[in-house]
């Protein structure tokens, strides 16, 4: 049971439009937050955080000094800033301009005009990484639970890492694609009991991982989880028929990563 509540998040919101700015303060104000702090650009928002860092920081793409992405990218990257939670909010449509805000590990992307729910359900999302609860699991020690993670961006990397240490799992092994990840599975392919691996990644890619695991080492026992923010459905088809477990998008909300990582080490 979480103690804290939307109520209680802290946020800084970044929206150059005053209308806008306005908009969005008044649907978080319907959902009981107090604590907003409005700033209309990325050298005041830095200014905003660096005083007082809040628990979730939503920021408009574009502003007038920089762009949501490289604000996100800034903060994902200073140590300083490892417990702040990002939201994107925008009209941008652009994969190739929303594919770096997915891959930095946001909480969520909403469009303009955004759908009430949704924001609800990215506020609640937000809680469940400042207020995180372990996994309970009947057949086995979480802390014990030993994860190979694969992805390519670092970010990423250190955002999914974070929400399985939220949930108990501290034994994370880390790979920067798949070639790299097949190796150390080939190497010991007994000292892990899930694999959380990405799909878009140079040299290997998640399809490619899973049919080398599947097929050639013949290991069909290891649940293998694929969090990605590919779209299409055709390659998403192949993904399952190489042998994926679960399939889970980008940006994700914990409670889903939690829900199905429990699925896959008592159900599988």
């Amino acid at each position: 049971m979480h103690k804290l509540t939307i109520s209680d998040l802290s946020i800084v919101l970044v929206e150059p439009s005053v209308p806008q700015l306005k908009l969005i303060v008044k649907h978080l104000q319907e959902e009981g937050v107090k604590y907003i702090n409005g700033v209309s650009s990325g050298e005041e928002a830095l200014e905003a955080i660096s005083n007082y860092q809040p628990d979730l920081l939503i920021s408009s793409m574009y502003l007038p000094d920089t762009t949501a992405t490289e604000l996100f990218t800034r903060i994902k990257e200073s140590d300083d800033f490892q417990d702040m939670q990002c939201m994107l909010i925008s009209s941008e449509t652009s994969r190739a301009a929303l594919e770096p805000i997915r891959q930095a590990g946001v909480v969520a992307i909403l469009p303009k005009p955004f759908d009430h729910a949704d924001l609800k359900r990215a506020l609640r999302a937000s809680v469940e990484f400042v207020d995180p609860e372990e996994l309970e699991l009947d057949s086995y020690d979480i802390e014990a639970v030993r994860v190979l993670l694969v992805d390519d961006s670092a970010p990423a990397r250190k955002h999914i890492t974070k929400v399985l240490n939220n949930m108990g799992i501290q034994c994370v092994t880390l790979a920067n694609d798949g070639t790299e990840a097949l190796a150390i599975f080939a190497e010991s392919p007994d000292a892990f009991d899930l694999i959380v691996t990405d799909y878009n990644m140079p040299e290997m890619d998640g399809q490619e991982l899973i049919e080398a695991i599947r097929a050639n080492m013949e290991n069909s026992s290891i649940p293998i989880l694929m969090v990605t923010s590919e779209s299409n459905q055709a390659t998403l088809n192949k993904i399952q028929q190489a042998g994926v477990s679960a399939i889970c998008d980008k940006p994700f909300e914990p409670r889903n990563i939690k829900e199905l990582v429990y699925r896959l080490l008592e159900e599988i």
